[in-house]
This record gives C-alpha cells, sequence and structure tokens, in this order.
C-alpha cells in the first residue's frame, strides 16, 4: 500500500486491493468479511477494529507505520460495514461481532494480540475481553461508548434509532453523511476523505442498515455491567488514544477514565487544534506514533 495522500487516506479501492474476503461461520451462520494482515508474518500481532457507520479503512493512515515497525496487522470489516456482507434483514448483534472477530482469528491463525478499538468497536473489544482477557496482550482505546451511561448519540444517530429510522435510512445521502460527519471532527478533514467513507458505506445499499446496526445502542444499556467490568478489571497494559473535542464520547468520558483506570496510559490529543470522535482519520501521525510507543513496551 502506497503511502496516504495528501487527502490523509489511500483510496477505499486502493484499501479493498490489498485484503482478502474470507468466509467464516458464527453460531448463526456463515458470513464473508474483508479482512487485511499487514506487516511480517511473525510480526507482533495487532488486531483493530473500526466504528460506526464506516470501515477498516478509518484505520489505513495508521496501519504502514505500525507494519513497518514489525506488527502483523489484521484489520476486518465487520458484518454489515465496508466490503462484508451487508444482509438486508439480519439481526445485527455486538455479540455476533465477536463471534466473527474470534472466528477471523481462527482462520487468520491469530493467537494472543494486542486490540485496538475505536467507536462501535470498543463495545466488540469489551465483549471479547470479557470472554477471554487473557487472550488479548494489551489493549488500546480510541473514542467510544466505554460506558452505556456516558454515550451521547448525535440527533441523526437518535432518529435513524428510532421508529421512522427505516425511512430515514433511505433519505440518507453523502451530502447529508459529510454534513453529519463534520458535527462530529474538530479538525479539518478533506472532502475526499469523507467521500471515501461514504463508498464504504453506500455499497450494496449498506445506508439501509443504519437502523439494524444502531441497536448496538441497546446493547451497550443491556451489558453495561459486564463490559464495564471487563475494562475495568483487564490486567494487562492499556492505553487511551482521545479526542477531547468528540461530542459523542469526548473529554466526559476521558475524565471517567482518568478516575476508574488511573494505572492506564493516556494520549489526550488536545491539540491545538482539539481532535474530535475520529482520532486515526483527524490526527493519523499522532495515533500511529502513540500505537508505536506503546506496541513496543
Amino acid at each position: 500500500m502506497t503511502p496516504p495522500t495528501e487527502t490523509g487516506l489511500p483510496a477505499l479501492a486502493e484499501w479493498t486491493a490489498g485484503g482478502r474476503r474470507l468466509t467464516v461461520r458464527g453460531p448463526r451462520g456463515a458470513h464473508t468479511l474483508f479482512v487485511r494482515q499487514d506487516g511480517p508474518p511473525g510480526g507482533r500481532p495487532v488486531t483493530l477494529l473500526h466504528g460506526f457507520p464506516t470501515s477498516s479503512h478509518d484505520w489505513a493512515a495508521v496501519v504502514p507505520p505500525l507494519a513497518a515497525d514489525g506488527c502483523r496487522v489484521t484489520t476486518l470489516d465487520l458484518l454489515g460495514f465496508g466490503e462484508s456482507d451487508k444482509p438486508r434483514w439480519h439481526a445485527y448483534s455486538l455479540l455476533e461481532q465477536a463471534d466473527l472477530v474470534q472466528a477471523v482469528w481462527q482462520e487468520s491463525g491469530v493467537g494472543a494480540t494486542a486490540l485496538v478499538a475505536h467507536d462501535y468497536g470498543v463495545s466488540v473489544a469489551q465483549e471479547l475481553l470479557a470472554r477471554d482477557a487473557q487472550r488479548i496482550s494489551r489493549s488500546v482505546w480510541l473514542n467510544g461508548g466505554l460506558w452505556a451511561d456516558l454515550h451521547r448519540p448525535v440527533a441523526v444517530q437518535r432518529l435513524l434509532h428510532g421508529p421512522l429510522g427505516p425511512l430515514l435510512a433511505r433519505a440518507m445521502t453523502e451530502r447529508r453523511f459529510a454534513a453529519s460527519m463534520r458535527r462530529v471532527l474538530a479538525r479539518p478533514v478533506p472532502d475526499t476523505v469523507l467521500h471515501e467513507m461514504w463508498l464504504g458505506i453506500a455499497r450494496e445499499d449498506g445506508r439501509l442498515l443504519a437502523p439494524r446496526l444502531l441497536r448496538y445502542i441497546d446493547e451497550r444499556r443491556s451489558h453495561a455491567a459486564r463490559w464495564g467490568a471487563a475494562l475495568e478489571g483487564f490486567p494487562g497494559p492499556m492505553l487511551f488514544v482521545w479526542g477531547p473535542a468528540d461530542p459523542i464520547s469526548g473529554a466526559h468520558v476521558l475524565a471517567r477514565v482518568r478516575e476508574r483506570l488511573p494505572h492506564a496510559a493516556v494520549v489526550e490529543l488536545a491539540g491545538p487544534p482539539s481532535t474530535g470522535h475520529y482520532p486515526q482519520v483527524e490526527s493519523p501521525a499522532e495515533v500511529a506514533a502513540a500505537l508505536l510507543g506503546f506496541l513496543q513496551d
């Protein structure tokens, strides 16, 4: 993969060309997921989990420095996202997403791994911790709803999660998506980057899945105690790389991180300018540097 262009990310088509479609079986059937593995086969294992509503392409500017430093980086598009299967009437679940990540690990020969998660991916990662914390050698967390009571979904998420969600999803356009994204980003991101994000969402009418995928909000509440305990009880090294200007899970979440997890390392991307909800897209050099320092320990 070539280095990022002035847009900050390689094109989605180039990112996709470097991966494969892998069929894995979970307890609810087989699904085909987009998976990439970068870096030397014997390198330090690292798994990156993306957020809603985008894809693994969010990590495209961070993966090259990790791979160059000797990490074996596994990225994937979760079910319903990006280049992975997008079954229209599926009952999407964070628990099933964790099943599928475990299946990808098994099929790809990934054993113990560092785990890096953002947004929707943090809940998948917390479920993985709750199941088998010993498999996670160390964990890194970027802006996400680690505690359900602190999650502040933006207006469009609340509407899509409500009874009119299916109708609103049909009305979603690239222009409306970009406007919504601008409300959660704090640093300037070129229109070309948002366009590439939209391409991943729009593939196979993926925009229509938003109401079903947003059921993760309810799952976070249902599993709040278990996932909070898994996070706060994780015995391995922890790093938080956080954009405090994020209206969804910004400085107010970081305050609880410092209160409940005082032993964890924290990199606050306060700028200037400050970073918002997508640190790996808004501030990829800073995120990569933080990860490299942490993963080399």
